[in-house]
């Protein structure tokens, strides 16, 4: 598939000589889903039956001009809104089914984003069958007539297929379907529900017209789902504890003899209708992760794959029984793939368990691109890079489909909605990239080494017959060996005169009769002689050939007892080996086990360190705040107390000057009081105060006691802080 617009290639072009006749591109065909609801925005224009033109919505930039260019995807066939699931099965499922009846695999998966119709085109909806349930219709009516017995063909361990006569086959049934035999009775023969019976009421009743009439088949279907990496199995029955369920567990990726990839331990069931095998598919699809997101009301959280698996084996040249000889059935494989749909987490605001989903879901799907790049470097520029398959379950287990050993087709489901311009681009690119991609071509094997068809085998049986019997100068095959043998009589006995007598005295009819008659006796014993001869000869041929065959018998018998002994010894190893496999398997699944564990009690650990790790980052957030809160308000007191210092400071400052001015002025009354005591004489009273009530009057004449006394008691006034009033009353006090 190539684009309208011109592109510069990344490399010079030296392709590698490829042989067109032995591969196949991948089958990439897209299908656009209806607008819902119809008014609103479309970005995908079909433009023709196998192009379409994608332009971008409106407001939508690409370039940093704020151009940007329509660009047109060629597909092997482009499906419309209108086609119908009949349309799409006749076109692309119709010859992979016909393939699987012929011997030969086969891949088919759906792609796209979320809600783009992956589910509906492989399972349809009530009234509409989708491909899967069509596939089956069409395997059952081809091989109706031909089917054998249920537990004919058994399923091994090892992606393989054993034969078991009719009446291992028969108490296989006796055993097995005795206690469900109440459930397959007539009434309860349509077991599917109601609301999806109808997809699986096909009418066309289309079949495949070659089949080989000489072999008898058997259908086994499985159904997988691919959940977050690990393989787990629909169809696995798990008792029920309501106290404590039991999680399913994940199944191995193994490797048969033939290098094909298989699950190991997965449930095959056999069927023998369409109406059974949609059971078994329904009665897993109920087991099927999915979950409601943003964008879709039933997101598959998973990629499913239904797997149809046919054995056919010839009949005996009798025609009534199954060859036994495990050696003589051949296999194929049909495996119808439902991929999750990537989606954009901005977009469906996914988180927790549904955002893990998404992240493995768009993990191998890029996966599944990254091989594809690969294989397609590989093919166009002639590298050997290896291919990274096991990188993903789901690369990992259809890898042989890449390989060449069937044919792959893929579906590209589109919605043209401009919600999902940028997710379709993604993935035309990854379609255009795929349809590059080249398959080797499946070998034309003939089914158990014969001519398909008994009929064919007994023509070719009769011709080679008749090519030795002519050889030997025998008959012919297919004319009658008793014509032949009257004609060489005829030839040899002389022919019989004419008989009549018409005369009494004819003398010449009878002798002449007579002598025809000796002769044919002396020719008819010697051709008995020569045959008693031949015959005998014929016996002594025929023992020597028996001694040669019961030589060779016995040879053949030595190298059997050869062969047996060394099959017996390579049985014996093989169940050596067995017994190791089985060992080391159940040492695997404990291993897994413990795993499993390890890994919750490390996710456990992980949780409780990241809300530890948490608690102690918002601790140390309140600390770091606390301290800066600490730090202002201690910036805050500091300025203030140091305000409040100076004031007070200033304050004693004012207080220490009033007092030193004080004790000035104290010093200065007290030098001038000193000084007028000093020059003061003492006078008489007068008469009038003699006659004045007496009062007894204490000498005021100073004396240098006094003096000294009185400074003394001013000097421990103005110590303690005395007023000048007080120190005046005292120093009155003493004067007085």
């Amino acid at each position: 598939m190539k684009t309208a617009r011109t592109k510069t290639p990344r490399r010079p072009p030296h392709k590698k000589p490829s042989n067109s006749d032995q591969k196949d591109p991948v089958g990439v065909y897209c299908r656009v889903r209806p607008l819902f609801p119809p008014d609103q925005e479309c970005c995908i224009e079909v433009i023709n039956e196998t192009t379409l033109r994608l332009h971008p919505p409106d407001g939508f930039k690409v370039n940093r001009n704020g151009e940007y260019k329509e660009t047109q995807y060629s597909f092997k066939q482009v499906f419309g809104t209108q086609v119908t699931q009949k349309d799409l099965f006749d076109v692309v499922a119709k010859p992979l089914v016909e393939d699987i009846i012929h011997g030969k695999n086969g891949l088919l998966f759906t792609y796209g984003v979320t809600g783009s119709g992956k589910t509906h085109t492989m399972t349809g909806s009530p009234g509409d069958g989708g491909l899967l349930p069509r596939c089956l219709d069409m395997i059952f009516n081809s091989i109706s007539n031909f089917q054998a017995k249920r537990y004919v063909f058994k399923t091994d361990d090892r992606n393989g297929m054993d034969i078991q006569s009719n009446v291992d086959a028969l108490l296989e049934r006796q055993k097995r379907d005795a206690p469900t035999q109440i459930s397959r009775t007539p009434l309860n023969r349509q077991r599917i529900e109601p609301e999806f019976a109808d997809m699986i009421n096909i009418q066309d009743h289309c079949k495949v017209e070659e089949v080989d009439e000489d072999s008898v088949y058997s259908v086994f279907v499985s159904y997988i789902e691919i959940y977050n990496n690990y393989i787990y199995d629909l169809l696995e029955e798990t008792p029920i504890d309501p106290i404590k369920p039991k999680p399913p567990q994940s199944k191995n990726l193994r490797e048969d003899q033939n290098h094909n990839m298989y699950i190991a331990g997965c449930t095959e069931v056999e069927v023998k209708s369409t109406e059974e095998a949609f059971d078994v598919f329904w009665k897993g699809q109920k087991k099927r992760r999915i979950a409601n997101t943003q964008l879709n009301r039933e997101s598959s959280r998973s990629h499913s794959v239904f797997m149809i698996k046919l054995a056919q084996a010839p009949l005996d040249a009798d025609g009534d029984n199954v060859l036994q000889e495990k050696e003589q059935i051949t296999v194929s494989q049909l495996s119808l793939v439902d991929l999750a749909g990537s989606e954009r987490t901005n977009r469906t605001k996914a988180e927790g368990n549904r955002l893990r989903e998404a992240g493995n879901i768009n993990q191998s799907l890029m996966t599944l691109r990254t091989c594809i790049e690969i294989l397609r470097e590989n093919q166009i520029y002639g590298t050997n890079k290896m291919v990274p398959y096991r990188d993903s379950k789901l690369t990992h287990l259809f890898k042989n489909y890449f390989d060449g050993e069937g044919k792959v087709r893929m579906i590209v489901c589109v919605n043209p909605k401009a919600d999902d311009h940028e997710e379709s681009l993604q993935v035309m690119r990854f379609a255009e990239m795929t349809q590059e991609v080249e398959v080797a071509r499946p070998v034309d094997k003939p089914i158990c080494g014969l001519t398909p068809g008994r009929r064919y085998r007994n023509q070719a049986f009769k011709e080679e017959l008749s090519r030795r019997l002519e050889e030997r100068g025998g008959p012919v095959v297919g004319e009658p060996e008793e014509q032949s043998v009257m004609d060489v009589l005829i030839q040899s006995f002389p022919p019989i005169p004419s008989c009549e007598l018409l005369d009494l005295n004819d003398e010449h009819t009878l002798p002449r009769l007579i002598e025809v008659l000796e002769k044919r006796r002396r020719i008819r014993q010697m051709m008995t002689e020569e045959f008693n001869k031949n015959v005998s000869s014929f016996r002594a041929i025929l023992q020597d050939a028996n001694g040669a065959v019961s030589a060779k018998e016995n040879f053949v018998q030595g190298k059997m007892t050869e062969k047996d002994r060394l099959i017996t010894s390579q049985k014996s190893e093989l169940e050596r080996l067995e017994k190791k496999i089985k060992t080391l398997e159940y040492k695997i699944d404990i291993l897994e086990k413990t795993t499993t564990i390890y890994e919750d009690e490390k996710r456990a650990l992980q949780n409780d360190l990241e809300n530890q790790n948490q608690k102690l980052q918002r601790q140390l957030s309140d600390k770091r705040r606390m301290e800066v809160r600490l730090q202002g308000m201690a910036s805050e007191n500091a300025l203030k107390w140091e305000k409040e210092c100076e004031r007070r400071v200033a304050a004693k400052q004012l207080e220490m000057q009033n007092k030193l001015w004080v004790k000035d002025e104290k010093l200065k009354q007290l030098k001038a009081i000193v000084t007028e005591t000093k020059g003061e004489k003492p006078q008489r009273p007068s008469r009038e105060r003699d006659r004045e009530p007496k009062v007894p009057i204490r000498s005021i004449s100073p004396s240098p006691v006094t003096v000294c006394d009185t400074f003394y008691l001013f000097c421990m006034m103005v110590g303690t802080g005395v007023g000048t009033c007080d120190v005046l009353l005292h120093v009155h006090g003493h004067m007085v």
